[in-house]
């Protein structure tokens, strides 16, 4: 019984996002640009999830202040397909003035633009254009049982 539940989390797990059926009818990352791929899992009730995605990049700096990156996040649609695709543009990364101790080490930490919310759906690819040294992170949430009025 065991083996009939992990085949097809195996499945799921060798699926590579280059591989995904849907990928053909996006257009090729344009010179400059980087396309990220990112394919969700199916879940039985989908309008119960989002997906959150960050752009940011990795940098090096102190432990004191809070930094956050600008930049801009736009939502495109396929001509002929209406298969949505997002392209990001990072900009300039802010920073608090806090002093750090004079004992407190630099550390890399991942800056991003504010997290976008998009909708949660297994049957497409999320298909996302950035700059080539922008990195892309992404968490799924999930709506509780309980609904209220």
């Amino acid at each position: 019984m065991k083996f009939l539940i992990l085949l097809p989390l195996l499945f799921v797990l060798t699926l590579r996002a280059e591989d995904h059926k849907q990928l053909k009818a996006y257009p090729p990352a344009e010179e400059g640009q980087v396309r990220h791929v990112i394919v969700v899992p199916y879940m039985a009730n989908e309008n119960d999830y989002k997906v959150e995605i960050f752009v940011g990049k990795t940098i090096v700096t102190d432990a004191a202040n809070a930094k956050r990156m600008g930049g801009s996040f736009e939502t495109k649609t396929i001509e002929g397909w209406g298969y949505p695709y997002y392209v990001a543009t990072t900009g300039p990364v802010a920073s608090t003035m806090m002093m750090p101790r004079p004992d407190q080490e630099n550390v890399e930490r991942f800056v991003s633009m504010p997290g976008e919310m998009i909708r949660y759906n297994s049957k497409l690819p999320i298909v996302i254009y950035t700059d080539p040294d922008a990195e892309i992170r992404y968490r799924i949430w999930s709506a509780g049982e309980e609904q209220k009025l």
